[in-house]
């Protein structure tokens, strides 16, 4: 099996390579699953996911959405979390959250298990422990699935290396997202994980992870305050290809940078 996970999406720039290239990609890399982490896919200025941004994702080849920080950003996106079954936002949100945080996708021959998971380190909100959120789903769905793979979105690169670590032989894969920087790490851990630590973003690919370059070093050099504008110009997509074999184990991880 081939699954193709897919970085941040943002935005306008992000949404147009998904419209004009994703269909085309899973023909041509011969993909059966495509996930793909929409929490930025929001046309505007607005950070976050949107009903219409989430229904052009899936219309154009994703079979699954993962989300993050901002899941719910966007007003009344919390209908379309209960709506659409296969639109995730992080397990270890509060319990009273919307939505839900893991699914199980059925593929005829096997199902596949897909978790959304959110760090701690550095990221606001009273989520509860990645880890043991991992450990309960995990167990849930153990028995009724042969891949499992898990979006970890994350700020700290160690909290990711030690959630990779954490789960290496338990789970299919697990690959980072929210940096918007692609990490040149993907490889198969000792016990069989395949594991990256952040897929990158799918957007702009001049731009300060997505937003106008000269705003962005405006701030940082001059101390501006200019509001964030994403910037234009190319895109590109930043994903992995993962392979596995019969039995779910990943045999191989590529990581790749689509114009």
């Amino acid at each position: 099996m081939k699954i193709l996970c897919i970085g941040d999406i943002c935005q306008s720039g992000g949404m147009d390579i998904i419209r004009r290239k994703l269909h085309k990609i899973r023909k041509e890399y011969g993909v059966d699953l495509i996930i793909a982490n929409g929490e930025n896919s929001n046309e505007g200025n607005e950070n976050g996911i949107s009903r219409a941004s989430a229904g052009d994702i899936f219309a154009y080849g994703a079979d699954i959405i993962t989300t993050g920080n901002h899941s719910f950003s966007v007003k009344g996106i919390d209908s379309a979390y209960e709506d659409m079954p296969y639109l995730l936002r992080p397990a270890n949100m509060p319990p009273e959250t919307p939505g839900r945080g893991y699914c199980i996708y059925d593929m005829g021959r096997t199902a596949v298990g897909v978790i959304n998971l959110i760090g701690n380190v550095y990221m606001h909100g009273k989520n509860q422990n990645p880890f043991r959120e991992a450990d309960r789903i995990i167990e849930e769905i153990k028995d009724k699935v042969s891949v499992i793979i898990v979006d970890f979105h994350a700020e700290a690169t160690a909290e990711k290396l030690a959630m990779g670590y954490y789960l290496d032989g338990r789970v299919t894969a697990v690959f980072g997202t929210h940096t918007h920087v692609q990490t040149n790490d993907a490889h198969i851990l000792a016990r069989g994980t395949a594991y990256i630590t952040d897929v990158g973003m799918t957007g702009p690919a001049v731009s300060v992870l997505g937003i106008d370059k000269d705003v962005i070093i405006d701030r940082f050099a001059n101390d501006g305050n200019a509001k964030f504008v994403p910037a234009g110009g190319k895109t590109k997509m930043d994903c992995i290809l993962i392979e596995t074999d019969a039995t779910g184990k990943a045999i191989s991880i590529k990581s790749m940078q689509i114009e």
